[in-house]
């Protein structure tokens, strides 16, 4: 390994140019400069925070006939993904909204934020990406904000003996400006903006800032020009971990709750320097809504405050002000941020004395995903080939561990025809015999309390890596390792509050175990008939017969290239394969073609891929051609005949190439399809 020189390293990676750029200084004129180029740096809380989510752009793609918005910054590109949150497009949009409004001044940015959902539902998530994404805009130059410091070179008895005094609340610097010359100010500098951001200045400076500001205008006779001598502005990073405009507040034991932690506290040894306790120097202005200024401040599990701690929310809230010991109501600029569980929020409705806090709420559920894709991307996160090379995941296996997880929280369809199992694939933009996207709209409509119940993500990712750490060894985790951890855990789940609960999720389980042996039948049936143009070759023969038998028309021979009937016994060979009985033929065979016309009016292309049934019913027709080129029930005999034995090889190779088994998994799922066919499953299958 070669020496690392790290001069040569920090000259190559690190940029003292940036250091000095992220913390300049100046003076309050060239303050002015800037505002004048870029009045967007004068921005509040509300519309920082909007024009970060919109700065990293967005997809629009449309759900169940609705207009859907996805923004990439709940992708997390900050933490690489870390916090990514999926499958919840249409919650965060309504999230993207409340900022928009606010910033806008249309009045949500006198309202708390509350998200609303079950555990485990990425509520923390939301919270932390929106802290990291504002702490990283206000690095960037389209995110750079100013703040203000005072300095003395005499050491004056005004700051304390001090020479540098910097502003306690990071307050915004324009606000040094008297309030008498604040109109003509804001007009004379929004002369002539027709577009963009104008500047604004509302509210007065911190207790300490105006003491200070006071002391010195005393001094200097009112010339405020003076004042601004002793004024030097500088750029504003901000940073939860250095408590710089991004504040977090978790509730304690109810009897250590103190709301100076809000709103900060008198510092006892400086009393005896400024004579008073009374003396904004000699406050410590360290509370959460203190050091949030011009930021967020985030309250963890809210409505467990005490009801003292939700008298200091509504005020700042509703007056965008707080109430520090022994001053006046001080003004602040931030972003109020609570989340809270399902039981704590009833309580909250329950209770009379809160009745002002519900008013001054907008509450935005999280709820748990309810789409079998995005459920998946969640484990992928963490469970995949890169982050684990030691150890190989069988195809299906995070996909199942999902299919339980969303089954626990889907309500049983009224419709006595769809099953639970059928509703997760509609949701999860598979068709159904019968269901367009209005169906499902209207199923998902009137599911009222779906996704506030069921299994957390928390729990799948704790057994994921129970299975793993637990059949490491084997070199391969499949999904009956996975299944038997999920159901063991059961046993112990401290959600679990009723034997019913339990019951209910073990049948869930059952569902999912049925749905893996047919996935995984699938597969070795693909990798057996795995000739996807015979596939396709099939289907439109079976098509062009439907449609001669549907319209009554005649079909050209294409040997004989004479005028035929339909063929009556090729179609329902198809149609038998997935239990279309004969009653319901004809029923299938119109639903497969107003399909294809429905298709055919929006110009999209029949595909047989499309149609779940029927492509499977095509593929267990050319399996039931091809199968027989390999006898299944061999597999499991301990005798195999070496051409025999070729074939089963072939087939295994397929899996591997094809549909993403290693040796391990492949050999695994021959061995248990056989052992299904053995017992007589064929005809079912």
């Amino acid at each position: 390994m070669s020496k690392l020189d790290i001069n040569k390293f920090m000259d190559d990676n690190y940029r003292v140019s940036d250091f000095s750029h992220l913390h300049w200084t100046g003076t309050f004129q060239e303050y002015l400069d800037l505002v004048t180029a870029n009045p967007k740096i004068t921005r509040n809380a509300f519309q920082r925070v909007h024009d970060m989510i919109m700065s990293y752009g967005s997809t629009n793609y449309s759900e169940y006939k609705k207009d859907v918005l996805r923004y990439h910054f709940f992708d997390d590109p900050i933490q690489n993904g870390k916090d990514a949150v999926f499958g919840i497009d249409v919650h965060l949009m309504k999230l993207v909204n409340f900022f928009k409004s606010a910033a806008a001044g249309y009045g949500t940015e006198k309202r708390v934020l509350l998200l609303h959902g079950p555990v485990g539902s990425a509520k923390s998530s939301i919270s932390r990406m929106i802290k990291k994404g504002i702490e990283h805009y206000s690095r960037t130059d389209a995110g750079a904000l100013y703040t203000f410091e005072w300095f003395d070179e005499t050491e004056s008895e005004i700051l304390g003996g001090a020479k540098i005094f910097p502003s306690p609340m990071h307050e915004e610097p324009l606000k040094l400006l008297p309030v008498e010359v604040r109109k003509q100010f804001l007009d004379e500098i929004n002369k002539g903006r027709k577009d963009g951001h104008k500047v604004n200045i509302k509210a007065e400076v911190c207790p300490a800032d105006r003491y200070i500001l006071g002391a010195y205008l005393k001094k200097y006779n009112g010339d405020w020009k003076k004042v601004l001598n002793h004024v030097r502005v500088k750029r504003l990073l901000l940073s939860e971990k250095d408590r710089i405009g991004i504040g977090t507040f978790q509730p304690k034991d109810e009897k250590n709750q103190d709301s100076t932690e809000l709103t900060g506290d008198i510092n006892y040894r400086k009393i005896a320097q400024y004579g008073s306790d009374s003396d904004p120097r000699a406050f410590n202005f360290d509370g959460e809504f203190n050091i949030a200024n011009r930021g967020i401040v985030e309250f963890i599990e809210m409505l467990k405050l005490d009801v003292a701690f939700l008298y200091d929310l509504l005020g700042a809230s509703q007056e965008q002000s707080i109430k520090p010991k022994k001053f006046s109501q001080t003004d602040i600029d931030e972003v109020i941020l609570g989340h809270t569980n399902e039981p704590e929020f009833r309580k909250l409705q329950s209770n009379e004395f809160m009745e002002a806090l519900r008013d001054r709420t907008v509450k935005i559920d999280v709820p748990y995903i309810t789409r079998l894709d995005q459920e998946v991307k969640i484990y992928q996160k963490d469970f995949n080939a890169e982050k684990i090379p030691h150890i190989h995941i069988a195809p299906h296996t995070i996909e199942m561990a999902a299919t339980w997880s969303i089954l626990t929280r889907l309500e049983e369809p009224k419709k006595s025809d769809l099953t639970k199992l059928q509703k997760l694939k509609l949701y999860n933009g598979k068709t159904l015999p019968g269901y367009n996207e209005d169906n499902v709209k209207e199923l998902r409509k009137e599911a009222i309390r779906e996704g506030l119940e069921g299994i957390s993500p928390r729990y799948i990712q704790d057994k994921l890596s129970n299975a793993l750490v637990k059949n490491g060894h084997v070199g391969c985790l499949n999904p009956f390792m996975v299944f038997n951890e999920l159901e063991s855990g059961l046993k112990h789940h401290g959600l679990i509050n009723s034997s019913e609960q339990l019951d209910h999720y073990k049948e869930m389980l059952a569902m999912a175990r049925q749905e893996y042996e047919d996935t995984v039948k699938n597969d070795v049936q693909k990798a057996i008939s795995v000739d996807e143009s015979a596939i396709q070759t099939l289907c439109a023969n079976y098509i062009d017969n439907v449609k001669a038998y549907t319209q009554k028309e005649k079909i050209r021979n294409k040997y004989s290239n004479k005028l035929e009937d339909a063929d009556e016994r090729f179609m329902r060979s198809i149609e038998e394969k997935i239990d279309i009985p004969e009653s319901r033929k004809d029923d299938f065979r119109r639903e497969i073609m107003n399909y294809i016309g429905a298709l055919a009016i929006e110009g999209k292309v029949f595909d047989y891929k499309m149609n779940e049934r029927l492509h499977r019913a095509l593929e267990l027709k050319l399996f039931e051609d091809q199968k027989d080129s390999i006898k299944l029930t061999t597999i499991i005999s301990k005798v195999v005949d070496k051409e025999t034995q070729e074939k089963i090889d072939v087939v295994k190779s397929r899996l591997i190439k094809n549909h993403g088994y290693c040796e391990i998994c492949a050999t695994d799922a021959l061995n248990f399809v056989a052992s299904i066919f053995a017992k007589g499953d064929s005809a079912k299958s």
